[in-house]
């Protein structure tokens, strides 16, 4: 078949639409079109294009396929609302950046799953592309529909929607997935032949129509609401973890927009990973173990991707930031590289209990934008409850160095309905914040003291999978109004602002979060009835949502609010991040009576289970280079019992911490 050029098509609308710079290609440094002949993947973003251009798995996975013989990826993205709405009255398909080629007319679509919120975009989006929008609907002309991304971890609410999901790290896992896919359509193999041989050979392949759902009381007898219909399809699916990250280079290739993008700065992963254990946090859950890049390989991407783009802003980027080991150096290097070139150097995930003051002189050089800290909770109390080992002195210091170097704005970040909050832990939100305001005020020249601005930024606390608190309910949205009004009323000072998220859209996420296969069904009633777009605050369609709800007979309330025992069987049992479930219900019980546990990258194994099973280790590059231990050579870091050189986490560590007593778990 002819490859189908749509430019033609869609030149004519770009007039008749906001921001038509969405829709262009060619951006600098993009890649060629897939050559003709060649397989070709099509990575789609399910959003639009300012916020899709800007996400790093996009670039990764992109590349990575790039990078194989015989085979190209293009990008796509979700058109706006204006966009899509031409594109359906004109008879446009959904087209990929590069070529402006339908994106059904590729042999393989992958989507990335980024939260959530974007379940309906992801109906949009095969909807525009002529895909059907179940998998057991497609015939053997369409192409396989992959997914992956955070919410890969509970994938049941996305279920019936993709031939195979993807779970953990895709660097290695999607090129070998393709590869296997395009064997076995030269060799003439049915579709049903590919997936089921994908969910064999390939290692956090999970191919929902390969499992039965079971009823209820069937899961929890069984272990597991997921049945493998054949023997050879793994009753568990363990994530994929990229073995080569520490290696590898840090630059990638990058993408320089004709429009301005979210984050629209050079972005270098310095590392990936992390083990502070937040009870909350799914990303410190997922991406275990920690693994960091070298100082060389940071500091040698940082100069060439300043070259090669033109930015005047870099961002080292990870969960962590100022938790690698050589982030001084780091710093250090980068702004000696940059003086005098204009250039801002941004760390965005900054721990309170690592920000001193010679972090705050190495962070940002002259141009001093907003900080963001996260506390998280109001009270100690409540803090050591979700396990953020950060105290009210942390903060204190972090708010006392950065002002004293020059910041005069910062935003304190924190939950509501975190487990076993009370009113004493919303009002300890409104007490800290307006230390802090004090704190920062007398850290600053009297005459500036009226340039000092302190904002507090309110979430709804979401359960989520593979974490600690999955087994716990969110509260309901009329609870959350009820606490953040007494929040508001707290807080005294006017130069403290409160702002919160929108609790309609947090109990969407929610049930997401928490729901089986039959949130599917939700989902795509609510975006029959016009939902899409659902993270974007005046896009947020409530009715479709509770309509949806209403005609289907489903109580999402149950699904968001319900609080389970640890041996309650969850409808992700059989995904697992590598972090056993025995250490999210120890977790659990450890949350409940207050009791912190520390990083395993810096102290003892806390046996989660994550490095003897995925067989990785911890790396951390002073180790990794024969240094001195990396606690101690990070000055940004208290560390009581440095761990010694040798392997983290050996295996035979964690097997005897895992069958040892609590006490002697964890030290």
């Amino acid at each position: 078949m002819a490859r189908c050029d749509l430019w033609p098509r869609v030149e004519p609308l770009l007039s008749r639409v906001e921001r038509p710079a969405r829709y262009l290609n060619h951006e600098w440094g993009c890649a060629a079109p897939v050559a003709e002949g060649d397989f070709a993947f099509c990575m789609i973003y399910p959003d639009t294009y300012e916020l899709g251009q800007a996400n790093q798995a996009v670039r990764i996975l992109v590349n990575a396929v790039n990078a194989m013989g015989g085979m190209g990826a293009e990008r796509a993205f979700l058109p706006a609302a204006d966009m899509a709405d031409l594109m359906r009255e004109e008879g446009v398909p959904l087209f990929s950046l590069e070529s402006c080629r339908p994106v059904a007319d590729f042999d393989v679509v992958g989507i990335t799953l980024p939260h959530e919120l974007a379940a309906t975009n992801v109906l949009e989006t095969l909807d525009l592309a002529g895909i059907p929008l179940r998998t057991a609907d497609r015939a053997e002309g369409d192409p396989i529909v992959l997914a992956g991304g955070p919410c890969a971890y509970n994938p049941e609410p996305y279920a019936p929607l993709f031939d195979v999901i993807l779970v953990g790290e895709g660097e290695e896992q999607l090129p070998e997935v393709l590869a296997l896919i395009r064997e076995l359509r030269a060799s003439g193999a049915p579709r049903a032949e590919i997936l089921r041989e994908v969910a064999r050979r390939v290692g956090g392949a999970y191919v929902p129509s390969l499992y039965r759902w079971r009823s209820e009381d069937e899961a929890q007898a069984a272990g597991s609401w997921a049945e493998p219909l054949f023997d050879d399809v793994p009753r568990v699916v363990h994530k994929r973890v990229f073995e080569g990250f520490a290696d590898s280079p840090a630059l990638e290739p990058m993408i320089v927009p004709y429009t301005e993008v979210v984050h629209d700065r050079l972005n270098v992963e310095i590392l990936r990973g992390c083990a502070r254990g937040c009870r909350f946090c799914q990303a410190g859950m997922m991406y275990r173990p920690v693994r960091e890049r070298s100082a060389d390989n940071i500091v040698d991407a940082v100069a060439r991707g300043l070259a090669e783009t033109g930015y005047d802003e870099v961002s080292l980027t990870s969960l962590s930031s100022t938790d690698h080991s050589q982030i001084a150096e780091i710093l250090s290097r980068v702004n000696a590289d940059c003086a005098g070139a204009g250039v801002r150097v941004s760390v965005p995930s900054q721990r309170l209990d690592a920000f001193g003051v010679e972090m705050a002189e190495l962070v940002a050089g002259q141009k001093k934008g907003g900080l963001t800290f996260a506390p998280e909770a109001g009270t100690q109390r409540l803090r050591d409850v979700i396990n953020k080992n950060v105290t009210e002195d942390d903060l204190f210091a972090a708010i006392d160095a950065a002002f004293a170097a020059g910041w005069r704005r910062c935003k304190l970040y924190f939950m509501v309905g975190l487990p076993t909050e009370t009113d004493d832990d919303i009002k300890g939100i409104a007490s800290l914040a307006q230390r802090a305001y004090d704190r920062a005020k007398a850290a600053v020249p009297p005459e500036q003291r009226g340039s000092v601005r302190m904002s507090v930024s309110c979430a709804v606390f979401v359960p989520k999978a593979q974490t600690p608190f999955q087994w716990d309910g969110q509260i309901s949205p009329e609870e959350t109004l009820r606490r953040v009004g007494l929040l508001k009323r707290s807080v005294k000072y006017k130069a403290v602002d409160v702002h919160y998220h929108d609790p309609a859209t947090s109990f969407v996420e929610a049930v997401m979060s928490r729901g089986g296969r039959e949130v599917a069904d939700w989902v795509e009633a609510a975006w029959r009835r016009g939902a899409r777009f659902d993270a974007w605050t005046e896009l947020f369609n409530e009715e479709a949502w509770t309509g949806a709800a209403e005609e289907l007979g489903l109580d999402p309330a149950a699904i968001a609010q319900a609080e389970f025992p640890t041996d309650y069987v969850l409808p992700w049992a059989h995904i697992t991040a590598a972090v056993s479930p025995k250490f999210l219900a120890r977790e659990r019980e450890r949350a409940a009576a207050g009791i912190t546990t520390p990083d395993c990258t810096f102290e003892n194994c806390s046996a989660c289970g994550a490095c003897p099973t995925l067989g990785v280790d911890i790396e951390l590059q002073q180790e990794r280079e024969g240094k001195e231990a990396a606690p101690a050579a990070n000055p940004y870091r208290k560390v009581v019992h440095p761990r010694e050189a040798e392997p983290p986490c050996h295996p035979d560590q964690a097997r005897q911490a895992e069958g040892s007593t609590e006490e002697e778990a964890i030290r």
